[in-house]
């Protein structure tokens, strides 16, 4: 049996952007360890996918449809999870703006209204999801939030000025959760994903950058969402209990080497 095996029976969580690679990998992951889960993202219909996918395989799970920069929306989800099921245990912040990445590039060219809309989701939603959970989170006697923040909020770019940026202050977000809730029962984390193979992925970038990444990678491949799901459920369960305000990269290494490393490669040695 895994360490988080049925961790979570009787527990309630939240998946933002639960329809998308990542986040459908994380509802999985939680509701196959006892969660009910309620799968939120922006659209109805990829939503019901997911749920549908759930409950087939005998796993407690809702969707709902909402908008992250909305407080009225965000209120109305939280609502809706504690009529559903009773209450919250689990926020996963992972709804984030990637549409805009394109056209995200440095601050002298940056559209102050891309930088607003970036900020909106991926900074404001997950403090309008803490601001409205943790209330519901303290009178069940704690929590767990795990935000899911990126490489890109470690270090600097060329490019993604906005999305880095909103993932950097994500960061701090934890940090300061973690710090004012720790005392009543609430932990809050961070995941720093790095490159992640999904659909989107492959639609977004050509293979050759993605093997440039994987190249630079220490465990040489492209990360899964199942990676990101994994590390998600152990720290929404009692195994983490005493792990708060962390940044935990999942990045097979990529942030741990010096890039003036990465044109090196290791000696090839002839068969004995």
């Amino acid at each position: 049996m895994s360490t988080t095996e049925r961790a979570l029976a009787g527990k309630v969580a939240i998946v933002t952007g639960g329809a998308g690679g990542i986040g459908a990998a994380t509802a999985a992951s939680l509701a196959t360890a006892g969660a009910a889960v309620v799968v939120a993202d922006v659209a109805a219909a990829p939503i019901e996918q997911v749920v549908a996918r759930l409950r087939a395989q005998g796993l407690r799970a809702a969707g709902r449809a909402v908008d992250v920069s909305s407080e009225d929306s965000v209120r109305a989800l939280v609502d809706f999870t504690v009529d559903a099921f009773g209450g919250v245990d689990v926020l996963d912040n992972n709804a984030a703006l990637t549409s805009a990445i394109a056209r995200d590039r440095d601050v002298a060219t940056m559209p102050v209204e891309l930088w607003d809309e970036v900020m909106a989701v991926n900074l404001r939603g997950p403090m309008l999801m803490c601001k409205h959970t943790v209330p519901v989170m303290l009178e069940r006697g704690g929590g767990s939030v795990v935000n899911i923040a990126s490489g890109q909020g470690l270090s600097g770019d060329r490019t993604m000025a906005a999305y880095g940026s909103s993932k950097g202050g994500l960061i701090a977000l934890t940090r300061f959760v973690a710090a004012a809730y720790g005392d009543r029962g609430i932990r809050c984390n961070a995941v720093a994903p790095g490159l992640i193979k999904t659909a989107a992925l492959d639609a977004d970038m050509p293979e050759p950058v993605q093997q440039l990444i994987r190249s630079n990678n220490l465990v040489p491949r492209l990360g899964t969402p199942e990676d990101v799901a994994a590390i998600v459920t152990f720290l929404a369960s009692p195994a983490a209990g005493f792990i708060t305000g962390q940044v935990i990269p999942v990045d097979g290494g990529f942030l741990a080497h010096l890039p003036t490393m990465a044109v090196l490669h290791r000696p090839q040695h002839a068969p004995a």
